[in-house]
């Protein structure tokens, strides 16, 4: 039986945090290895969900502006994140591009552009939440674990006691 080829395109979603920050250098690593290229991708957050579900209740207005202001502090953080991202692909000679999206369901984005980008292997942190903070705040890393059609390399982080 003929091995698998070697992944070619990894994706690589990033939050901005410590931990997410070394799995962008692993994957760094691991594609330099590969010789592989890599999309680095961020989702947004939607500050406010879905459009036509309330989340502040009835009759409360919300200046239109806040959420403007919300997006355009959260494009450019995201911009940053992900221009530093590059950078470190780049220092490594690397080929890489970025993506990112606004999407209340983080999990969902990641496998798309997974799929519309053609990558063969997705590179993320978890953040080793357990016990009752893992049950009642979820993981994105295990949601992507238990829907992905293709291989997850997961960076570990410390398990948080729980």
């Amino acid at each position: 039986m003929a091995s698998p080829l070697p992944a070619r395109h990894l994706l690589v979603p990033t939050d901005g945090s410590e931990l997410s920050e070394t799995a962008v250098q692993q994957a760094v690593a691991l594609a330099a290895v590969l010789g592989a290229r890599i999309t680095f991708f961020h989702a947004q957050e939607s500050f406010y969900g879905r459009p036509d579900m309330a989340i502040f209740g009835e009759g409360l207005a919300v200046d239109p502006k806040v959420g403007e202001q919300f997006a355009k502090a959260s494009a450019a953080w995201t911009e940053e994140l992900l221009a530093r991202a590059r950078a470190a692909a780049t220092a490594a000679g690397l080929e890489s591009d970025a993506v990112t999206s606004v999407d209340p369901v983080v999990y969902e984005a990641i496998l798309k552009v997974a799929r519309e980008r053609g990558c063969d292997l997705i590179v993320m942190a978890s953040h080793g939440r357990r016990g009752l903070a893992g049950l009642l705040l979820g993981s994105e890393t295990q949601r992507v674990l238990t829907h992905a059609p293709i291989p997850v390399l997961v960076v570990p982080g410390r398990a948080e006691e729980g």
